[in-house]
């Protein structure tokens, strides 16, 4: 791609109405998103409920954003599957719809077999394999496989694997310590995007910029233009809204920001349930305390 991936990425989230993806909520959506200052979208990823759609509707979804988007926009394409040979088939069909980027999350079912050797393998192979920029997704909260600093520290220094999503609670700081000096690391959570910038990311894919994109990109900003005290303040904001909205309530959670925000967040996908009525009210309470403006 050229140039440094950097700055907010939203984790879009995929719409459903009746249990079936509503295209024209998505198309809306993003038609919004593309008049803020966000760099691009993380599609199928697990805010998108990945693990809950079939391969067609995943296409449909990701057709519908590069078709939406801005020009200026980068689509991150979630592709991971338990198999290196899936993977590859998907990631490559990504690729012809036009993603800029795929995404792999570390696949988990087996977890005891998946050593340092076979998820360098893993992604060395996917990235051979395609012609776009593959990045690293680590999220041990869903997998249960933490990436190790080595396993960083080998494919980051792969032609064609550009960079990683972290969301691990701690480990980015061991990952910027070995990584490439070309690898671009994304705070995967508004929780840890702050303390990244400090230690070198490039900026965050963030949950929270689902219903509030703006104010994320506002701390990015201010933190690049060297106002560390006002990135700080915001920070500081954003963390403590964030315990309510995706801190408490996953993909619900975001979903009913978004509601709240002026987006169509709407239900999560089966056996995924929506906020209780308190629930909605401490997102609700908690969006107005956070005085975003």
């Amino acid at each position: 791609m050229g140039g440094k991936v950097s700055g907010i990425f939203a984790p879009i989230t995929t719409p459903f109405v009746n249990e079936e993806v509503s295209l024209e909520h998505l198309k809306e959506n993003v038609r919004k998103y593309r008049e803020t200052p966000l760099s691009g979208f993380l599609v199928l990823g697990s805010n998108g409920e990945n693990k809950s759609l079939t391969d067609e509707e995943k296409l449909s979804v990701l057709e519908t954003v590069i078709r939406e988007k801005a020009d200026s926009q980068i689509v991150m394409a979630g592709t991971g599957y338990e198999s290196t040979r899936q993977t590859i088939a998907f990631s490559k069909k990504a690729q012809e719809i036009g993603a800029d980027i795929v995404s792999l999350l570390t696949p988990s079912y087996f977890k005891k077999s998946l050593t340092d050797d076979a998820l360098i393998g893993y992604y060395t192979d996917v990235a051979d394999a395609v012609n776009v920029p593959v990045f690293v997704y680590n999220a041990p909260g869903f997998t249960g496989v933490t990436l190790s600093p080595r396993v960083i520290e080998v494919v980051s220094r792969h032609p064609n694997i550009g960079g990683m999503k972290d969301t691990s609670p701690a480990g980015i700081a061991h990952y910027l310590e070995v990584c490439s000096p070309d690898f671009d690391v994304l705070a995967g959570t508004i929780n840890t995007l702050f303390i990244g910038l400090s230690l070198g990311a490039s900026g965050g894919v963030v949950s929270l910029a689902n219903a509030f994109p703006e104010p994320c990109c506002k701390l990015y900003e201010k933190f690049m233009q060297g106002n560390v005290r006002g990135a700080r303040e915001l920070h500081s904001k954003l963390f403590r809204l964030n315990q309510s909205v995706s801190g408490a309530g996953g993909v619900a959670g975001v979903k009913q920001a978004m509601d709240f925000a002026g987006y169509y967040g709407g239900p999560p996908r089966l056996p995924l349930l929506p906020l209780s009525d308190a629930k909605k009210q401490l997102v609700k309470d908690a969006i107005e305390k956070a005085e975003l403006g």
